[in-house]
């Protein structure tokens, strides 16, 4: 028999603005500490150095994860233009220098390619499994793999600024599974004189602003009490990418058991995803088939 996990059964969403130098994990068993929470997991990595967004999701709100890290992100990032590293980023050994730097017109022309549907091959020094093992860990014992490029949507690439000849200021929208310091690796490729990301900053993921992000220390401050608990954004703010259909009370009752059941839609077409809501609280996830929602996640009730 499994232990019973301790703490409370709170649910909803908790948008932190991440520091530098302190892990995703670590930052989700703060939360969890903070608000003695029983379930916990965050939307989408962010490497130790990067800062910025990273939701939280507590309770039931971690059914909503996968559509959160499925949705749009935008980084700020700036790129050290005239070095490669190990890691494509500050942390790593410089492994290529370059004396060469291109103009301001060069970067904004080269920045081009990266727009759009591209292939992107994640970084040596990535959670990308190769044989069941995480590429990084083999990348710490000296291996280099081969790893096979994957398909990136880029909404924008833009530049924002130039401080200096050996730095550039990005900022980037796209989808599901982008590494920039894959774009940064190849940016300084296409320039022809290599570069890596010096820093990096997520200032929105989905419907999640950097704005609205606590700091750790916010945190900490707020930590077992009803402040804190009054920060949680609602579970269905993980859904805002969904339509919302409404149903009935037995036909609530039928969804959370796993059933199909009638809901009202509108504008909701055959075998489309979206979420039924009664009163306003979400009930299921599921697919809309002719007049019913099917579900494939259903939302416990709360005490």
């Amino acid at each position: 028999m499994g232990r019973k996990r301790k703490g409370r059964d709170i649910s909803g969403w908790l948008v932190v603005d991440k520091p530098a130098g302190i892990t995703s994990t670590a930052v989700v068993n703060k939360v969890r500490w903070a608000l003695a929470a029983k379930k916990a997991g965050h939307a989408g990595t962010l490497d130790p150095e990067a800062t910025g967004v990273l939701a939280v999701a507590l309770g039931e709100a971690t059914k909503t994860v996968p559509y959160i890290t499925d949705a749009m992100k935008a980084y700020r990032f700036t790129v050290r233009l005239g070095q490669a590293t190990n890691t494509d980023d500050a942390e790593g050994e410089v492994i290529a220098s370059s004396d060469e730097r291109p103009s301001d017109d060069q970067i904004k022309e080269a920045l081009h390619q990266f727009v759009g549907d591209i292939m992107q091959v994640p970084p040596q020094f990535s959670a990308v499994k190769i044989d069941g093992e995480r590429a990084y860990k083999r990348a710490r014992d000296g291996e280099e793999m081969e790893l096979a490029a994957r398909p990136l949507w880029v909404e924008e690439l833009i530049m924002l600024e130039r401080p200096d000849a050996d730095h550039v200021t990005l900022e980037m929208t796209c989808g599901k599974g982008g590494y920039v310091r894959s774009i940064a690796r190849d940016l300084g490729q296409a320039l022809g004189c290599f570069g890596h990301v010096r820093e990096l900053r997520r200032i929105w993921s989905g419907p999640f602003e950097v704005e609205d992000g606590l700091s750790i220390e916010e945190i900490d401050a707020l930590a077992k009490t009803p402040e804190l608990d009054a920060k949680l954004l609602p579970i269905e703010v993980g859904l805002a990418d969904l339509p919302e259909v409404t149903c009935p009370p037995e036909s609530a009752t039928r969804l959370r058991n796993g059933n199909p059941a009638v809901v009202i839609a509108s504008d909701v077409e055959y075998g489309e995803e979206c979420w039924a809501s009664l009163n306003g609280t979400p009930i299921a996830v599921g697919r809309f088939k002719a007049g019913e929602l099917h579900p494939s996640r259903v939302f416990v009730e709360a005490d």
